[in-house]
């Protein structure tokens, strides 16, 4: 695909306490007839990060026609894995009634910058609540993953639900850890298990992250965009026919940074959805949506 960007499309709600800046990580859920509900966390004065949501329209003229007025999830316990943030990763149905939220948890470190983990929120009302799982991550370290666990992705396949998510491999130096994408399996979309399966790996040394796998099927195909890290973030795409073993393709992405603007200087964090027969992305620019969310839209 080749997208065509239109700019600049959701911008944070600054007179928000919750959403001071960044509209960061775009998670969609289809509502129908072209609406879409955009989840993101803006963050606060306290750079802290809190869950909320926008309403978009993809019948031209693309447009935001709501926003949610509080936030559908802060920030953790003090002394749990989220409790200095909370970013969304998917939003999935799990059958009976159950919305499930996955979402990243952020925890400030001592010997590294910081700790990630994947966390899990519930909703029994259609979406107009949502409430933790669990004050636990559900992917927490392990002896595959010893390190950083985040940025759940969650699709069902085969009868069983597939979680795609972002595990450490290290720290550079206490300020740059390195993480690529592994594979995770469930019987119900709560309880993982998880044998070290990598993927999407680096492409050389130089790469140190990628990071927020966004995954969709399409006539035989599973696609995957993601952002890989060396300076800055780029986007980056991968393909599998068994959902398991993906090849990369970066060069199909069809998408780069801008030559001024919001996403100038880096691009990341895409979500794509279909609708009336055109596929649309959503995506971070620079400083991680610090200004909000652009769209873009595939010839």
């Amino acid at each position: 695909m080749r997208w065509i960007k239109t700019g600049l499309f959701i911008e944070p709600q600054r007179d928000k306490w919750w959403s001071r800046t960044h509209a960061m990580i775009p998670t969609p859920e289809d509502l129908g007839d072209g609406v879409f509900r955009i989840y993101y966390s803006g963050r606060s004065d306290k750079n802290q990060s809190h869950i909320t949501w926008a309403d978009v329209d993809l019948n031209s003229p693309f447009r935001v026609i709501a926003h949610s007025n509080c936030p559908i999830l802060l920030p953790g316990d003090l002394g749990c894995f989220d409790d200095n943030g909370v970013t969304p990763s998917c939003l999935l149905d799990l059958g009976n009634g159950e919305k499930a939220l996955y979402y990243i948890g952020w925890n400030p470190g001592s010997t590294v910058r910081m700790h990630l983990f994947g966390g899990l929120a519930l909703s029994h009302d259609g979406g107009q609540t949502f409430a933790r799982w669990s004050r636990a991550p559900i992917i927490e370290r392990c002896p595959t993953d010893p390190f950083l666990n985040t940025a759940p992705f969650v699709v069902k396949a085969d009868g069983e639900f597939r979680m795609y998510y972002v595990s450490g491999c290290g720290w550079v130096h206490k300020d740059l850890p390195r993480y690529n994408i592994k594979l995770a399996r469930s019987d119900d979309g709560k309880v993982w298990r998880r044998d070290g399966h990598v993927c999407i790996d680096f492409k050389n040394a130089s790469e140190n992250a990628l990071a927020r796998p966004f995954v969709l099927f399409e006539e035989g195909v599973w696609k995957m965009w993601f952002a890989y890290k060396g300076e800055t973030y780029r986007l980056g795409y991968a393909e599998s026919i068994d959902g398991v073993t993906w090849e990369r393709r970066d060069e199909l992405v069809g998408i780069d940074v801008g030559t001024s603007g919001f996403d100038s200087e880096m691009i990341e964090y895409a979500a794509v959805v279909k609708y009336d027969g055109r596929h649309f992305m959503f995506y971070n620019g620079n400083n991680y949506g610090f200004e909000g969310i652009g769209l873009a839209v595939a010839e």
